[in-house]
């Protein structure tokens, strides 16, 4: 008999409970990170059931794992069943033992005579367990095969036994390597698409900046020049913005400009393309948009400016005002002639006193 083989006493075996480990938290714990509980069966783990049936010639073969209270079926021949009750599961003792676990008669065992599976349906009078354990050690299960007769195993079934085992072992750790790749690559993705997000937004309003910007007119050129319907060009500047830095301070400058952002995004559509142009200028995309519905939502603009201190000081001079420039947006000009064109329209709306809004005619 070999020498990592156990056989089962016939009396005087402790109960299963007294012999549970002083890490079974970790074990249970370790088996969750394998993911196999309560899944579908797969053809991999019942080929290797299906083969240890045969060379030990067992009519019974189970892949199972023992969970808090309950003894779970990856893959089984010979049963009916998916699971049984912990109390009566004969692999609950097997995990208490450092290498094959055999019982070559469970009628003679005291621990197994009474049990409800040796003395009723299925009638199991043979065991022989190996142990599936994780990389630390810590049984998680067996591969097993099971009799209706008294028996043993030869020296050949059970090598292939605890080879098998580790076979089933190799399964569940590559797959468990593949999800944690996939977990990685995932977590990567993520990590791209927020470094993609953080070098087209601007820092501080969290708009798009100046070089998205006019990436997205490069697009929306061709995309009209295609047929897509015209659009708007807005090109903003808040009014007397440096004496507000000098008197107040940058931090307040700052807090100004985040408002302003968000009042802009309560004002314009979702469909408007808003972006921070530099310093205290800012850009609007409205596309499928004429001249005079522009117009209307700067004008929205200015009135929900009236209602917002986004200054919130109290020796503040009042609401902060915009001057604006607004052109149409129709494909037959380059992105960067429309925007020296909405430029020019802002330019002359701040010469004609600021607080005002200029579209082309």
């Amino acid at each position: 008999m070999p020498e990592n083989t156990i056989i089962a006493p016939t009396a005087g075996a402790p109960d299963a409970e007294t012999c549970l480990p002083d890490s079974e938290e970790r074990r249970l714990a370790s088996l969750e990170s394998y993911g196999v509980l309560d899944t579908v069966e797969e053809a991999d783990f019942d080929d290797i059931v299906e083969l240890i049936s045969i060379i030990c010639e067992a009519p019974i073969a189970v892949i199972n794992f023992i969970d808090r209270d309950r003894q779970w079926f990856k893959s089984v021949k010979g049963l009916g069943v998916r699971e049984t009750p912990l109390d009566i599961s004969i692999c609950a003792h097997a995990i208490l033992q450092p290498d094959l676990f055999i019982v070559e008669d469970t009628r003679e065992d005291p621990r197994f005579s009474n049990n409800p599976l040796v003395t009723q349906d299925p009638y199991l009078r043979f065991y022989a367990g190996a142990l599936l354990t994780d990389k630390d050690g810590l049984p998680l299960g067996t591969l097993c095969v099971l009799d209706h007769k008294p028996r043993d195993l030869n020296a050949n079934q059970r090598f292939a036994l605890q080879t098998l085992a580790n076979q089933v072992m190799t399964q569940l750790e590559f797959r468990r390597s593949l999800r944690e790749q996939q977990a990685l690559i995932e977590k990567l993705d993520a990590v791209r698409k927020d470094l993609v997000i953080t070098a087209a937004t601007d820092s501080l309003t969290g708009l798009l900046n100046r070089g998205s910007f006019e990436q997205l007119l490069e697009r929306e050129a061709l995309r009209i020049q295609q047929g897509a319907p015209s659009a708007v060009l807005m090109m903003i500047d808040l009014d007397f913005f440096k004496e507000i830095n000098d008197q107040f301070g940058h931090h307040v400058g700052d807090r100004a400009l985040t408002g302003f952002a968000d009042v802009c995004r309560d004002v314009f559509r979702q469909s408007d393309i808003l972006a921070r142009w530099g310093g205290e200028e800012f850009s609007v995309f409205m596309p499928r948009t004429k001249l005079d519905n522009a117009l209307l939502a700067a004008e929205r603009l200015r009135t929900a400016l009236r209602q917002n201190d986004l200054i919130a000081v109290d020796s503040a001079p009042g609401a902060i005002t915009f001057s604006a420039g607004l052109c149409t947006f129709n494909g037959k000009q380059g992105p960067a002639e429309a925007m020296q064109r909405a430029d020019e329209l802002l330019y002359q709306a701040k010469t004609e006193g600021r607080d005002r809004i200029i579209c082309e005619e």
